[in-house]
């Protein structure tokens, strides 16, 4: 197992994942050390599963919450944890084997060099990717970097990513939103706006069957207007700030 970091962890939110995340927890442990696992009101047996695994591994954690809370809200309960313990970045990425584990390295070490920027997975999609998934990616792609006027969101949905802690903290506990399912794109509109600069790296994304262990909580009607609502949201505060990223824009302080 590789040597444990003190600044650097990887999260990773779960929600009735399906046997898939016994594989996922077991590639990411092998890349890196600490993996904390915040199960997140679970109902298929996959707290007891992991709180198997994590015993006999002392460099994997899982924190489980008694009740479903949303993505958002269990990553803000794990980075709260992690800022507790004095980590001061973490990792995102999903239980379900979607995201590329061997990029854990080489994504922590871009965020080791720059510290004080997010850097944010660029999905490389196969064949197998569903067209209207890529589709309204674009569409949100789109929306977050009108929202933040050009400043160079690769990808707005993709969660494997690197978060600097603190700053994240500030801005989730500055709204009542971002607590589902929009977590991933409103984080990076956010940090924008805070002057986190972020840093784009290609990354494959695999899509599953149910067939090979897939699972997806995606419900295209109410994810979708989540979606609509908070770009709307996310829009006026954009105009709202329009004059400072304006400014910040003009004297090169992004």
């Amino acid at each position: 197992m590789p040597a444990s970091s003190t600044s650097h962890l990887v999260l990773i939110p779960s929600y009735n994942p399906g046997r898939k995340v016994l594989q996922t927890v077991r590639a990411a442990r092998a890349q890196w050390t600490p993996v904390w696992v915040v199960v997140d009101g679970s109902t298929d047996g996959s707290a007891q599963w992991l709180a198997e695994m994590a015993e006999g591994d002392p460099g994997l954690r899982v924190i489980v919450l008694p009740q479903n809370q949303g993505k958002g809200s269990a990553v803000l309960h794990g980075i709260t944890l992690a800022a507790q313990a004095g980590f001061t970045h973490a990792l995102t990425m999903d239980s379900d084997g979607q995201h590329p584990e061997t990029l854990i390295p080489a994504f922590m070490a871009a965020s080791q060099a720059q510290p004080g920027a997010m850097v944010l997975g660029k999905p490389v999609f196969g064949p197998e990717a569903p067209w209207v998934r890529v589709m309204g990616r674009k569409l949100s792609n789109g929306w977050a970097n009108l929202e933040t006027l050009g400043m160079g969101i690769g990808d707005s949905l993709y969660g494997f990513r690197v978060y600097p802690i603190a700053p994240l903290v500030r801005v989730m506990q500055g709204t009542r939103f971002m607590r589902r399912f929009d977590f991933d794109p409103e984080a990076v509109v956010r940090l924008c706006w805070a002057g986190v600069r972020p840093i784009n790296i290609d990354a494959p994304v695999r899509y599953f069957t149910p067939e090979e262990g897939g699972v997806s909580h995606f419900n295209y009607v109410r994810d979708n207007l989540l979606l609509s609502g908070m770009h709307t949201r996310l829009f006026t505060g954009f105009v709202l700030r329009l004059p400072l990223l304006l400014w910040r824009r003009l004297v090169g302080r992004r």
